[in-house]
């Protein structure tokens, strides 16, 4: 596990911990800011930062091939990596090369307009990293593929045909909000872009937000499906946006890849059955198909002009989304829905270990008060000159402390563990770990977890630290991170008891 700067999200910021993330997070939760876009965030990704090169290095096994997740990575010239960082969290990187943005002032400038957006259509930019010669930027990760993959390479079901219209009304509310935000121009749009997050709902990549360099091309997908105006002036436009968004509905509609002009003839001869997917073996509504191919055949018209703008693909296909609205994604996708309590590890726990499951803040605290300071030996070697008056009034601050938490007077423990914390002469896991408790015990998770952390910070493979960063992350409504952490405590504390029983 190692020191705090483990645990730090940036090397680069070491003010901000992952615990001063979270509490910028839920703050943002409690006071969202106002929306540019026409519909407002729920539920809110990370705040916008600069991570460090070595903690992207970390979250991704050293860029392992094992941890490539872009699906286009033999056409696009920048490839996508998942990684994981010390606070447990999932990301997404994509890597660029130093040729493609020489600037870093420009590309750190581009970055930062692009995570201003926030929005739940969206798989947010989370942060970037300019150290050196490295150009890399990070999002959400969203963990149930790409539609590319559930269209074209699916292996247990087709996608029905509800879900793909939900697919094309989310992915026109993403373009419309990116749009009122004030970023227009999204480059290469297609079925790679579009990803599945940990509720199956269908989100935009932002990585299409910026392009692949600075002054490089904006396509890099068959040029069959480029926008014609691109291919005469090389530029990309809003409309070139509506396109590329018809050649997604296209997809969609048909399962597999047509060339936007040959889907013009077939439309022009009214050969929709040819156009639907024969997967979809009849299971969909003709008059809901005919106002997608009509939206289609608008969307790919030759002129930019004639095109719809994002308001009206929302208009359009809106209606046709209403009738499902209340089925969840994860169904109509069918796959597992996400873990939202806790996951019990199958070996047999022990009583810390039961009562963090449970959250049983009661019963945790009745363990604390019995194991009293016993694990906090070797923590600390003083010597005859540092017991000052200072010390002395340090150790009876913890002694007040000690009284007002076993009465579970937890607001007054608080501030007595406090005084003798801020000292700083002496460190002790123990006094981390139980103010973390009267702080959960207050309903304050953020601090509660940034003292469980602090713990392990002092004493790296201590069982009760992760036990409390468990309870802590349940708390924020970080189930699945709480579940990880949950199991790496009871693995510490078995080896712990096999180490004694050895001794």
């Amino acid at each position: 596990m190692g020191c705090c700067q483990s645990l730090l999200l940036s090397q680069s910021q070491p003010e901000k911990s992952p615990t001063q993330h979270l509490q910028q997070q839920q703050q943002q939760q409690q006071h969202p800011p106002p929306s540019v876009g026409p519909e407002p965030l729920t539920g809110v990704a990370p705040p916008f930062t600069e991570f460090s090169f070595s903690d992207l290095k970390a979250a991704t096994n050293n860029f392992s091939s094992e941890f490539i997740v872009s699906e286009s990575g033999e056409k696009a010239p920048n490839v996508v990596y998942k990684g994981r960082l010390q606070n447990r969290s999932w990301i997404a990187v994509k890597k660029f090369t130093k040729i493609a943005w020489p600037d870093p002032k420009q590309f750190a400038e581009e970055a930062s307009s692009v995570g201003n957006l926030r929005h739940r259509r969206l798989a947010n930019l989370i942060g970037y990293c300019c150290e050196g010669d490295e150009r890399l930027l990070v999002a959400e990760y969203m963990p149930n593929d790409t539609l590319a993959k559930h269209l074209f390479h699916w292996e247990n079901q087709t996608i029905e045909w509800a879900m793909r219209l939900r697919v094309a009304l989310y992915i026109a509310e993403a373009l419309d909000y990116c749009s009122s935000g004030g970023h227009p121009l999204y480059h290469d749009l297609n079925a790679y872009r579009v990803l599945f997050d940990e509720d199956g709902d269908p989100r935009l990549s932002c990585f299409g937000l910026m392009k692949n360099s600075r002054d490089g091309k904006s396509y890099s997908t068959n040029l069959a499906y480029t926008p014609p105006e691109y291919l005469k002036n090389g530029r990309v436009t809003p409309e070139s946006n509506i396109y590329s968004f018809g050649t997604v509905i296209l997809d969609l509609l048909s399962g597999k890849h047509i060339p936007p002009s040959h889907a013009l003839d077939m439309i022009r001869e009214k050969n929709i059955n040819l156009l639907t997917d024969s997967h979809l073996e009849g299971k969909f509504s003709t008059e809901e198909a005919t106002v997608v191919v009509n939206l289609v055949s608008k969307c790919l018209q030759y002129e930019p002009r004639d095109r719809p703008n994002t308001k009206d693909l929302i208009a359009t296909l809106a209606p046709l989304h209403s009738k499902t609205d209340q089925v969840p994604s994860y169904l109509m996708l069918g796959i597992p829905k996400h873990d939202e309590a806790p996951s019990t590890p199958q070996r047999p726990l022990s009583p810390m270990g039961e009562a963090c499951s449970r959250m049983d803040l009661t019963a945790i605290h009745q363990i604390l008060v019995a194991t009293h300071y016993k694990d906090d030996e070797g923590t600390n070697e003083l010597s005859f000159q540092e017991w000052t008056q200072q010390m002395r009034d340090m150790l009876e601050a913890r002694k007040r402390g000690d009284f007002a938490f076993r009465d579970k007077d937890f607001k007054t423990a608080i501030d007595c563990y406090s005084q003798f914390i801020n000292v700083g002469t002496m460190v002790s896991p123990t006094v981390f770990a139980r103010r973390s408790l009267c702080y959960l015990l207050c309903d304050q998770p953020d601090p509660a977890l940034r003292d469980a952390m602090q713990a392990q910070c002092v004493f790296p493979d201590w069982p009760t630290a992760f036990y409390m960063q468990s309870v802590a992350l349940a708390k924020l409504d970080m189930h699945k991170d709480a579940a990880d952490m949950l199991n790496e405590a009871t693995t510490l504390e078995e080896k712990k008891q096999r180490g004694t029983r050895g001794s």
